[in-house]
């Protein structure tokens, strides 16, 4: 068991050609969309959760930042997509691979500062300096400063990448346990079957909040820079 216990984290290869592409295109297939006057009651249901999403979220912006919605929203659409896709037997999950994250966040996060430096460049500086600083601790305020700002991106997708590789890891271990304990005590493996149900639930549940997070923090980075 331990030896295939990252097996899934691997990338997926057909003829030797990676198929990370397909893969990551291919969420986009489940949100139908449709040319009728009256829609049916999965777009309508879709259409309601993109409405109410994105009202909480682009509450807090100003008009430049809502040029930003449509963007927001793909993103919290293909993570979460993603995530629950990553949950059915036998599949790969996109969002576990750091890299494939840092390649959302980086360029998320350097739009964000860029946009801001240009909008707002004395109120992007003066984040540097907090005012009031003591003239002796003004170079170290600035250092720290300077990294807290670059380790933002790197954050958003180590966040992301630790919370659904920890949820994968906890469902293969409990599930490889109950397989093992139901030659040994039935009972113990109902007990750690239920707890396996119960941990794909909450497995569900991080799915969709750890897209919502990823896009909330983005979209703080954006209030804060527009």
């Amino acid at each position: 068991m331990n030896e295939n216990l990252f097996a899934s984290f691997i990338t997926p290869v057909m003829l030797g050609l990676p198929l990370v592409t397909l893969i990551v295109l291919f969420p986009s297939l489940l949100f139908p969309t449709s040319n009728r006057l009256i829609n049916n009651r999965l777009i309508s249901l879709q259409q309601w959760m993109l409405q109410l999403v994105s009202k909480q979220m682009m509450s807090i912006h100003n008009t430049k930042g809502q040029t930003w919605a449509l963007m927001l929203m793909t993103l919290i659409l293909f993570i979460g997509s993603t995530n629950l896709l990553g949950l059915l037997p036998h599949s790969f999950t996109p969002t576990t691979q750091l890299s494939m994250n840092l390649g959302m966040a980086i360029p998320l996060w350097a739009g964000a500062v860029i946009t801001g430096f240009r909008n707002k460049t004395k109120a992007s500086l003066a984040h540097f300096l907090p005012q009031g600083t003591p003239t002796p601790l003004i170079p170290m305020l600035v250092i720290i400063e300077t990294i807290s700002l670059f380790i933002q991106p790197v954050a958003l997708a180590v966040r992301l990448t630790a919370n659904i590789t920890a949820g994968h890891l906890l469902i293969h271990l409990i599930g490889g346990a109950t397989l093992a304990l139901m030659n040994i005590s039935t009972t113990t493996a109902l007990i750690t079957f239920i707890i396996l149900v119960l941990l794909t639930i909450l497995e569900f549940a991080v799915a969709m909040i750890q897209a919502y997070v990823f896009t909330l923090l983005v979209s703080l980075y954006l209030h804060d820079n527009t």
